[in-house]
């Protein structure tokens, strides 16, 4: 994904989702990274024009959702948080990179409990079961002694 302050690109695009949560991974393990303030800039920008386009599908399935459901409203507050972390400029610095990867994160966390199936009914675990019956069926050659000959 490229940077992309309007939104425009992602619109209809499926995420590439792994190559940018092994960055997001990559940018949050950084201790004493060094780097340079351009570099630090590229990878706030990567993960900047991809948190656009996460929001948007973040906003995309709350919107499906029914009034009622809460998931929706969790969603609202994640996006105007991102919409506040967006708006502000990104800088050359280890710690703007860090801040859009923590921004990511939150979004793909939001966006899987969006994604995820409610339950219909309650699930119950393999012990609670009951066993299934089960039928033997008597081989063919004793059926076939059991029956009167002709």
């Amino acid at each position: 994904m490229l940077h992309d302050p309007h939104g425009l690109v992602g619109a209809e695009r499926p995420l590439d989702r792994a190559p940018h949560e092994a960055l997001v991974t990559a940018v949050l393990a950084w201790k004493n990274p060094d780097l340079t303030p351009r570099d630090y800039e590229q990878i706030a920008l990567q993960l900047t024009g991809h948190a656009r386009a996460l929001a948007a599908d973040v906003q995309r399935h709350a919107a499906a959702l029914p009034k009622n459901d809460g998931r929706g409203a969790l969603a609202e507050v994640i996006l105007r948080e991102a919409t506040g972390r967006l708006s502000q400029p990104t800088q050359g610095t280890a710690r703007c990179a860090q801040n859009r990867a923590r921004l990511v994160r939150a979004l793909y966390e939001r966006l899987d409990r969006l994604t995820e199936a409610l339950p219909t009914a309650p699930q119950r675990c393999a012990s609670e079961l009951e066993p299934l019956p089960t039928y033997r069926r008597a081989p063919a050659t004793q059926a076939r002694s059991q029956q009167p000959g002709p």
